[in-house]
């Protein structure tokens, strides 16, 4: 029996108390329950969640003392939707990258796809570094080779619906990633174990005034790791992968 479509919001949050307000204000109409998880922010954005917490009924925190990294938050914050009887968790980034205007798009496609995982392909304005946008692409030939698919067509952006049951049992299966490489794990993982993937189409912006932790070369290694391990991975699931396109 499907489970009824019972959705939250899940914002990792590092140190953005610039951006975090104005964001919460802007989904607040939707009247979803809202789960920020701090990951071991300064005292500053601690405060500020805490404030919005306060201030808005349904938001609620999840500190993690010690930073952990954008996919650790996830975690925490998937299991946390679990828990409280949740269907599905709509990530959003905390840096105000996202549209949350997009959300009801992401809502709408997985209320009709509710085993799937809905994730963003964004369409990103002039904003957007270029080192960044080309770099992207050497991310997408790999997921595309590990999944034997194209079925994902961007795994980097944060804007995304995840089917929690999967997902949760996933997280607790396998030691994924902690940090930014964890956007990319999960995705290939969820296709690997039968999940569909449904993508729409989203606009991404890159504020003037934004904080980027992505760390260079530490990140640019941990993804590229992954990579390998993904690839390795995939070799013995083949056969299944390619039985998947004949179905």
């Amino acid at each position: 029996m499907m489970t009824a479509f019972n959705p939250c919001l899940l914002i990792p949050v590092y140190n953005h108390e610039g951006p975090l307000p104005k964001i919460v204000e802007r989904l607040a109409p939707h009247r979803l329950p809202c789960i920020l998880v701090d990951d071991g922010s300064d005292a500053a954005c601690a405060a500020t969640i805490r404030e919005l917490a306060g201030q808005y009924p349904e938001v609620q925190s999840i500190r993690l003392d010690v930073n952990q990294g954008k996919g650790a938050a996830v975690k925490t914050g998937i299991l946390a939707a679990r828990a409280q009887g949740f269907s599905h968790a709509v990530q959003i980034d905390a840096d105000g990258q996202h549209d949350p205007d997009d959300l009801e798009k992401f809502l709408a496609a997985a209320r009709q796809h509710p085993e799937a995982a809905v994730i963003g392909r964004p369409l990103f304005d002039e904003s957007v570094p270029k080192l960044r946008y080309y770099a992207r692409y050497l991310t997408h030939i790999w997921v595309h080779i590990n999944t034997l698919s194209f079925a994902i067509p961007d795994s980097m952006c944060g804007y995304r619906v995840y089917p929690i049951e999967p997902s949760a049992k996933l997280i607790q299966r396998i030691a994924l990633e902690d940090r930014m490489a964890f956007d990319t794990e999960i995705l290939v993982h969820l296709y690997w174990q039968g999940v569909p993937v449904v993508s729409i189409i989203t606009r991404v912006r890159y504020p003037q005034d934004g904080i980027s932790h992505f760390r260079g070369w530490e990140d640019n290694l941990r993804i590229s790791l992954t990579h390998a391990r993904l690839f390795f991975g995939m070799l013995p699931r083949i056969p299944k992968l390619l039985a998947r396109h004949f179905r």
